[in-house]
């Protein structure tokens, strides 16, 4: 049955007129494959280079008589080729016997006097490299490309977006989960760039117009005028993926951000420390001659690239490139990266982006190239430049709303019309075919399972969700086992309005907890939003420094089935809350809060008594503030306008900062003080060597204040990793009104494990990190202290931990364990502490 399915394939590329080639480049000698090699149609553009395993695809829109295939070292050999399909082919290469016999022919360019090399050359150093002197000249001009050199600018862009099952096979058919919509699987397709036979199942289009100024402040509006889906549209875990996939980078930049990590740009300054290039010929590309530059990696184990570029011979700037990633990169979920865009000339001087390509091969289960994955696919069109457009900041200013502006509601002539380049028939006939999917029942079924172990929620009724699954269990030893159920409504991923309550009971305390919150958004522009809520609760308090007034949410400390020591130090909660939000500008958040909170120790053997102004004992705190924050998240992404938004992940820095206002009197308030706080966060790319997160809290506490209301310094005595913590101290170790800290976690992304032949298989990456803090507490505070917690802070040496760990442990993709080791640096010599420990994380991602 799969000799037929294939068959099929193949008669099906005959009669489309293409060439579908794949194969794979032997050494004859040794039989050992041939990374990097050329495979070409000898007087045309069509080329590709083997990867690092020797295998190699290449689709023609022609039928073409003969191949050509070289490498360096190797005597350049042409095979002949049938019309159609070309699969599986072992194509093999004869080393030259005699290094010495290499010649090189030549054609001088007078522009830069350089000699084009028509066969390989070894050179001693890059600056005898010819190509090296090309992309010299590319760097010099680097900055001139672009609509970032005009004042003004505008243009119009058409983007596609194209979900795809691929390895798709006679058995892959067969299996019971496409029982009753079989009819799917008569759209499957090829793809031309890894060969793999592929069937839809997402698709999106946009136009959009940009406009936008460089000077005097740069301001750009871009309008979505028209927008088609099909496929998971209303899922929103689906929706999400697909958006956080791509990310915004210049090839011209130095590294290029995919899957937060930092790949080395195939035209970056340095990149002669990551690739070897070779110019293999020059051409003309849309009329202009170009040359042809070939590239490859140092080291598989670096993130690089393979591909070639065409570099202008006049102007050298880039006419277009194309970049693929190595076979066996170390990023969960992804056997491949293919990249290829090109750029329209507008001056001798000035080059533009015209189309931009972005394909990966993302895999659920194992990364063998065998099994099930799928292609996602963005394609970028641009036209219509306009340096000429001027507009006021007026202009920038209005909002674009696409639903009044029916960019949803286009019909099939408008994009017949407006698309700036054709479906394919296969493309064109996905619409259909995905609608008739989402009306199947089975289909249905099988997206809300999806969505259902995402998100934690049910859908109970029309609009009411319950669960949330993930935290439904837990343990402490006030409540004992405790049981969790909460519920919400959900009309859809963009709500303006939503309620939500939870219902919690303790086994060994036998009490309930609960709490409410309702939030309304008046506007999706400005975020204008207002909420209120109560509940009643027991949690363990200190376990964050930079806290919310949130109802709904819960500290991880309350309850956790696994910890060291006891877990005693709960309080009993009862809290309400108003506020009211705004975001005045893009990625910033304002928001008061109002709280009225009541505080009393859950367990009798916790106290946290204080003396109170008549001199006298007291174990409850009433406490009654206001808190004013700021959210700033620049160039931060989200998914949906609604309450309830997805960040996006990028490497945005966050910026919090909080002041806290105590009263004294109202509502029977106890205290009145003053508390700021600030917390800074920011991941850093650092090129090759990996990715550094990095945390900065400080905060003081103006006034006299006890116990609950101070600064705890955030302990972790659970087994499991909790960022902003400290894993070897105590709850309740350290108090302060005064504090700062440092975290800092460096990432190598496998780096260190590649460099070691028995582990680097495995896949495994190292995670390094240190964390300190400094505090004070006045001695007004420590006076009114009644309570069995001693009042200590690390006011005379920062206290620190530092340690390593190992993360990406696990089998095939879901490598989603994190193994930690810590060490406790200092203040060893007090009762009960933990020198060392282990802590086991979990974190899914590339």
């Amino acid at each position: 049955m799969k000799k037929i399915f294939f068959a099929f394939i193949m008669l099906t590329s005959i009669i489309n007129a293409q060439q579908k080639i794949s194969g794979i480049l032997f050494d004859e000698k040794t039989n050992e494959a041939i990374a990097y090699g050329d495979i070409k149609i000898p007087g045309t553009n069509y080329y590709t280079s083997t990867n690092n395993d020797g295998s190699f695809y290449l689709e023609t829109s022609e039928n073409y008589p003969e191949l050509e295939i070289g490498q360096q070292g190797y005597i350049t050999r042409k095979v002949s080729i049938k019309s159609g399909a070309n699969y599986d082919l072992v194509l093999t290469l004869k080393s030259e016997e005699n290094s010495d016999s290499q010649k090189t022919k030549a054609v001088k360019d007078k522009s830069l006097d350089l000699v084009t090399v028509k066969s390989y050359k070894k050179y001693k150093n890059k600056k005898e490299n010819p190509a090296y002197r090309i992309l010299r000249e590319l760097w010099a001009r680097r900055k001139t490309n672009g609509v970032k050199k005009f004042d003004n600018y505008k243009y119009d862009e058409y983007e596609k977006i194209e979900f795809d099952l691929n390895n798709i096979d006679s058995s892959f058919k067969r299996k019971k989960i496409f029982r009753k919509f079989e009819f799917i699987f008569d759209n499957i397709d090829t793809s031309a760039v890894t060969g793999k036979a592929f069937l839809p199942m997402y698709l999106n289009e946009n136009i959009y117009k940009v406009v936008g100024k460089n000077r005097p402040n740069r301001k750009e509006r871009r309008d979505l005028l028209a927008s088609k889906t099909s496929g998971f549209k209303d899922n929103q875990i689906v929706t999400e993926t697909v958006k956080n996939l791509y990310k915004e980078y210049n090839v011209y930049n130095n590294r290029i951000n995919f899957f937060d990590k930092a790949f080395v740009s195939p035209i970056a300054t340095d990149g002669f420390a990551f690739y070897e290039y070779h110019l293999l010929d020059t051409l003309k590309v849309d009329d202009r001659k170009c040359y042809k530059i070939k590239y490859f990696p140092r080291r598989d184990s670096d993130f690089t690239f393979k591909g070639s570029m065409c570099i202008d011979t006049e102007a050298y700037n880039l006419k277009s490139i194309e970049f693929q990633s190595t076979k066996g990169i170390n990023v969960n979920f992804v056997r491949d990266i293919y990249v290829k865009q090109d750029y329209t000339m507008l001056n001798d001087s000035i080059f533009l982006p015209e189309r931009n390509y972005v394909m990966m091969d993302l895999t659920l289960i194992d990364k063998r190239e065998k099994s099930t994955g799928l292609f996602a696919h963005r394609t970028q069109n641009f036209k219509e430049y306009d340096f000429n457009n001027t507009q006021n900041d007026d202009y920038f200013d209005k909002r674009w709303d696409p639903i009044d502006e029916g960019a949803y509601s286009k019909d099939n002539n408008y994009w017949s019309e407006n698309r700036f380049e054709k479906l394919s028939k296969n493309e064109n006939s996905i619409y259909k075919m995905l609608d008739s999917l989402n009306n199947t029942p089975k289909f249905k079924r099988i997206l809300n399972l999806t969505e259902i172990v995402s998100s934690g929620y049910y859908n109970a009724w029309n609009a009411i969700d319950i669960g949330n699954f993930h935290s439904f269990f837990g343990k402490n030893d006030i409540e004992g086992y405790r049981a969790r159920f909460a519920a919400r409504t959900y009309f859809g991923q963009n709500d303006m309005w939503r309620i939500g309550a939870f219902l919690a009971y303790g086994f060994k305390d036998e009490k309930f907890k609960y709490g409410v919150e309702a939030r309304y958004q008046f506007n999706k522009y400005n975020r204008f939003t207002l909420g209120i809520g109560t509940k009643r609760d027991i949690e363990q308090l200190g376990a964050q420094l930079t806290t919310d007034d949130g109802i709904l949410t819960r500290s991880f400390a309350s309850s956790t089935l696994f910890a060291r020591g006891g877990n005693t130090t709960l309080s009993n909660l009862n809290k309400t809350n108003i506020f009211a939000a705004i975001d005045p500008v893009k990625n910033l958040t304002l928001r008061l809060d109002g709280t009225f909170q009541t505080i009393k120790s859950a367990s009798p053997t916790f106290d946290i008594s204080f003396l109170n102004n008549q001199n006298q004992s007291q174990n409850n705190v009433t406490d009654s503030h206001i808190t004013f924050s700021f959210l700033y998240q620049p160039k931060a992404k989200y998914t949906n306008y609604g309450l309830d938004r997805y960040k996006q992940s990028t490497l945005s820095p966050t910026i919090i900062l909080k002041y806290t206002k105590g009263f004294k009197g109202i509502l029977n308030s106890d205290f009145a003080y003053d508390k700021i706080q600030f917390r800074y966060s920011h991941p850093l790319l650092l090129g090759v060597i990996g990715r550094s997160d990095i945390t900065v809290e400080v905060g003081k506490t103006f006034g006299k204040v006890p116990l609950s209301l101070l600064s705890v310094i955030p302990a972790n005595q659970s087994y499991g990793i909790q960022p902003g913590t400290f894993a070897q101290m105590n709850f309740y170790e350290f108090i302060s009104d005064t504090y700062a800290t440092l975290h800092i976690e460096h990432h190598d992304n496998g780096k260190l494990f590649s460099y070691i032949p028995l582990l680097k298989k495995l896949n495994f990456r190292t995670v390094a990190f240190i964390r300190g803090v400094l505090g004070d507490i006045n001695d007004e505070n420590k006076a009114i202290n009644l309570s069995n917690i001693p009042y200590i802070s690390p006011n005379k040496d920062i206290y620190y931990e530092y340690g390593f760990g190992i993360e990406n442990i696990g089998y095939g993709n879901w490598r989603i364990f994190r193994i930690d080791f810590n060490w406790r640096g200092n203040y060893l010599d007090k009762p009960d502490v933990s020198k060392f420990g282990i802590k086991i994380g979990f974190s899914v991602g590339f």
